[in-house]
């Protein structure tokens, strides 16, 4: 499995990446000021876009009842658990970050 950058990595490879420009405590407060800019955002309007990057959506998802079911490995009857209702995030890519691959 491929290794993923933490958020030291990131930051230090946007610092290298501008070094004549933004040093690396800048960078960090321009990442954490978008992460709380994004948040605020996705509970206001349920959307938050990041040009270039990714759209971020949140999708309401309704309440479940319990259920009967068939255990497809065993074919024995079961009973799938009631799931409360929830709010899921789903990232979109947008077009040129999948063009980027």
């Amino acid at each position: 499995m491929a290794k993923v950058l933490t958020k030291s990595q990131v930051i230090q490879a946007i610092a290298d990446a501008h070094k004549d420009k933004l040093a690396r405590k800048d960078v960090a407060g321009v990442v954490q000021s978008l992460a709380s800019v994004g948040y605020k955002e996705l509970q206001k309007n349920g959307l938050f876009v990041l040009p270039g990057f990714a759209k971020f959506v949140v999708i309401k998802k309704p309440a479940t009842k319990e259920r009967q079911g068939i255990n497809p490995f065993t074919k024995e009857p079961m009973t799938f658990k009631a799931k409360p209702a929830r709010k899921v995030l789903k990232a979109r890519p947008v077009k040129a970050a999948k063009d980027a691959l």
